[in-house]
Formats: structure tokens, sequence, C-alpha cells
């Protein structure tokens, strides 16, 4: 215990050190960039190399399919801030160029239809707006002008209005019950849900939808105009939750109806439709009890596709695809093949087929999933690696990867060429932190699969120490996910960092316990309702 507790001292004092930029005191002036003067000695992990990495965050393909925008952030602990910048690239990785550079956070960067300009969201104005520029920085302009922070949005396929994001007043605060006491800042608390976390539930997030005329917008309409109701849904929803109709003229979005106790309690969210003309909405999912989300509408307009669970209450339920015929309102479960969750999904432009990315033993790959040929399923990914988010690029998929050795960077995978296990056609188009892995001996990671006290397998993956002597002994680190019900794969953690724990000569072994996914219904279910058993 007490080398454990040094350990923990150690990091947190060098931690408490370490700076984002050369010039981290002249940093109030500038920008967050790149940590390119990073010198790591001994070539292990260290909390100053760890945080000195850049963080690629969302990517958008422009609409011609020749280039690539993505933002990456960057942290300054003396600062304690992240600032992030866009970058964009040619669709093969090459000509990759920065593009904003400022004291302001520039995110979610989207193309807008002809492909000119870049939309993204800016603080610059002192509230998050959206801005548009060209797609070499130049030329920036606010777009909107909405009282408070808008928090993600999306033009619709015509390109003529916006949907967004922002927050809602929806609790009203002790001084706003008691005129009398204007100052009081006591919360006064008599149902659920009132917290999140850290955060205190005074407002709930709405999907706004208003005209747009190329530089700015009008007739703002909020969907759920005097419903106390989120959408999307906290504490991780976002954009995701909402999706244009191809013809522009309907918006789809989760929801969980629900206030007070029943919605502290239940998992019941449902895909709402909303028709912009006769402003009325239907719910499409009303008959399952899970959590429904993430809908999206096929290229065609024909089907719309989203993930539900099935049970109420419960979080870990199997999340399963579905799709819907919206000409005859048949629903189909089409992801049956794949035991384990689909954690995203993305159309392909024929409406044919599904792509989706969902863990197996312990790895996230990608899959296509054939509509037309008995929901077939066809694995697109090898390799000790998690995929994460999709877009479509041509024949290719623009994903970003990551794993227990390596923090997200872009990659392309081609969708057509594969021939049984043929996984080769994969290109890596970023090298955000080359230059730090350059200068790192990362300690090996190794699958074992151990025979449980009841006869089945287990895979637990094993991370040695950098320079591993089996000739000495070594401290080892178990490491029981937590959730519980989240898998142990190929994650690549800013927090629970196993390089840096193996980088202090630990052994850490992280198995696959019961009760995670990747493993068929049966091993993710049997905790539940006996934890500790």
């Amino acid at each position: 215990m007490k080398q454990v507790n040094l350990l923990l001292m150690s990091a947190a004092m060098t931690l408490a050190s370490c700076g984002g930029t050369k010039n981290a005191g002249e940093q109030d002036a500038s920008t967050l960039i790149r940590r390119s003067d990073i010198k790591i000695e001994g070539r292990r992990m260290t909390p100053e190399a760890l945080w000195a990495m850049g963080r690629i965050g969302s990517v958008a393909v422009s609409p011609d399919e020749k280039q690539i925008a993505y933002t990456v952030s960057y942290y300054s602990v003396p600062q304690n801030k992240s600032n992030s910048e866009v970058f964009v690239m040619d669709a093969d990785g090459s000509a990759n160029t920065q593009i904003t550079q400022s004291t302001w956070k520039e995110a979610q960067p989207v193309w807008f239809k002809d492909g000119k300009k870049l939309a993204f969201l800016s603080s610059e104005s002192g509230s998050n707006q959206v801005w548009e520029m060209n797609p070499n920085g130049t030329e920036r302009k606010q777009l909107t002008q909405y009282d408070g922070d808008i928090e993600g949005f999306s033009f619709s396929p015509d390109g003529k209005k916006l949907l967004f994001i922002a927050q809602v007043k929806t609790v009203k605060s002790t001084a706003d019950k008691h005129p009398d006491l204007p100052k009081a800042t006591g919360i006064i608390v008599n149902d659920l849900m009132y917290k999140h976390w850290d955060e205190w539930v005074t407002t709930a997030p709405h999907p706004f939808v208003a005209d747009f005329d190329g530089n700015g917008i009008s007739n703002v309409t909020d969907i759920l105009e005097g419903e106390p109701y989120e959408s999307p849904m906290k504490p991780w929803g976002g954009i995701e939750q909402l999706a244009w109709s191809p013809a522009s003229d309907k918006v789809a979005y989760t929801c969980r109806k629900k206030t007070g106790l029943a919605y502290a309690i239940s998992t019941n969210s449902d895909i709402y439709i909303y028709d912009l003309a006769t402003k009325k909405t239907i719910n499409i999912t009303e008959e399952n009890k899970g959590y429904d989300t993430n809908p999206q509408y096929s290229p065609d307009g024909k089907y719309i596709a989203w993930q539900s669970m099935e049970r109420d209450g419960y979080e870990a339920d199997l999340n399963r695809l579905f799709i819907m015929n919206l000409e005859t309102g048949e629903k189909r479960f089409v992801s049956k093949a794949f035991e384990s969750n689909v954690d995203a999904f993305l159309w392909n432009k024929d409406s044919q087929s599904i792509f989706f990315i969902g863990v197996w033993h312990g790895e996230t790959h990608i899959y296509r999933l054939s509509l037309t040929d008995g929901d077939k399923l066809t694995r697109l990914t090898d390799g000790v690696y998690d995929y994460a988010s999709l877009a479509l690029c041509g024949d290719k998929l623009i994903a970003k990867r990551h794993s227990m050795s390596m923090a997200d960077e872009i990659y392309a995978v081609n969708t057509t060429s594969r021939n049984g296990a043929d996984f080769s056609d994969v290109r890596q188009l970023t090298f955000e932190n080359k230059h730090i892995y350059d200068q790192l001996d990362m300690g090996k990671v190794e699958p074992r699969w151990m025979t449980t006290t009841d006869g089945k397998q287990m895979l637990t993956w094993v991370i040695y120490p950098p320079r591993f002597d089996p000739n000495k002994k070594y401290p080892t680190l178990l490491f029981c996910e937590g959730g519980p019900q989240s898998p142990v794969s190929q994650f690549w953690s800013y927090r629970w960092n196993f390089q840096i724990m193996a980088a202090n000569d630990y052994i850490i072994v992280a198995p696959n316990r019961r009760g995670l996914p990747g493993f068929g219904v049966e091993w993710n279910e049997a905790i539940s309702g006996d934890y500790g058993g």
C-alpha cells in the first residue's frame, strides 16, 4: 500500500507541474498548441507526456469527399484549461493543416452543402455560437446571435434550416420561489432528479429549428416548447440524438418524457418525429419500454434506424439496432447475428446496408450489415484495437482508432475489398502524437484466456512494464472495470492509463469478468441482481 501511495503522490506532483505549451506563463494571450518541445527522459510514459498529447475530437468529411476536417484539443495543467483547434487534410491524409489558432475553442466542424465553407462552434463572441470560415481558416463570420450557448447543431439537407441544441430553464431557483430572498443560493429539493453527479439540474437541453438564409437565422422554434423534458438526454447525449429527414421536412429526436421520480428510475426513452409543416409530433417506439436513442434516416428516406434496449430500468441491456419502414410501419431487429452491443452506426449511401461498431472479445471493430441479404454480417476490421465514430468517404470509412498503447488517430478503412479474413486495407491518416510515441517504450499488451472456477473461459488483458524481465518479480495492479457492465476493451484513457501504470514497473491484470459485454448476453447479465456474487 505504501508503494502505491508513493506512486500516486509522485504522479500528482509531476502532473501539477507540467505545462501546456513551451511558455506556459504566456498562454493567457495565446492559444494552447501542440507540445512539439516535449522531451521525455528514460523513454517511459510520464504525466507530462500524457497531458501533452493532442486529443482528436469530431471528424467531418466534405461533400465532395476530397477533404476531412477534424478537431484536436490541447491541455494546460497550470492554467487548468483546454483549447480545441480545427485541422483540414486531404482525404488521403496529405496536406494536413491547422486552420485555426486562437484563444477561443473551435469545435464540431460541419461542411456546408456546397463544400465551400466550414461551419463550427466558437465562444469568440462570449457565448457558444455558430460561425463559418473558409477551409483554410480565413474569412471567419458569426452566423447566429442566439441568446445563450449553442451546444450542437446540424444543417438541413437542403441547407435552408438549422437544427441546434440549447438549454432551457425548467426548474425554479430558490430566489424564484422566494422573491424576498433574491441572493439565496441554497437548493430546495423535494423530488428527483435533482442532480447529475456534480451538476444541479436546473435546465434541460431542447432542440430548436430555425430558418437559415446563409447569413443568419430567423423564425426560431423550440420543438419542445413548454415541456420540461430533455432532448438530447443528459448526461451524454448530443447532436447524434437528433436527425433530419432527407427531405428537410421532419426532425427525429430522442426523448424520455418523464419528470421527477419516474424520470430517475426509468430508462424508457423514445424516438419522436416532429413535422415542421404541421408542428405535430408522433412517437414511433411507444410499444418498446426500454432505451430507444440515436435515430438516423436512410439516404433514400424510406427507413429510419435507431439503437434500442428492450427492458425499462436496465441501463446495460443489449443495445440492438432496429430499422422501421416509414411507408408500412414495419419494424425489424436487424443486428441479431451480433450478440453484443451496437455502439454506433451509419447508413451506407445505397440505403441497403448499415455500418456499425461493436465490442466482441475485448476489441471494438467495424461491421457491415446487409439489409437485403438476410441481415448478413461482415466484419471489416481486425486487430488489438478499438474503433470509434464513422463517416463515409467514397468507398472508405473514416474512423478513429485507439488501443491500450495509442490514443485516437484517424484511419481510412476500405469497405469493398474484403476477401474472407483479409483485413489489411486500413490506412492511418493522422499522426497527431507521433513526436511523443517516438520517445516512448510502451509496455507489451497481451491477451490471456483463463479458466474460471466454474469452467468458463475469461479474457484477461495483461500489460507488462517496458523492458520487462521475466526473471524478476513485479508488483501487480488488478484492474476491475467499474460501471459495471462496460467492457475492458482496447480503450485509451487519460484517467486510467495502463501505460503510465506499467511505466512505473507494475504489471496490470485487467479481466473481462462477469457483467461485461462482448461475450454474449448471458455473460453480461450474470451479475444482475447479484453484483457481489
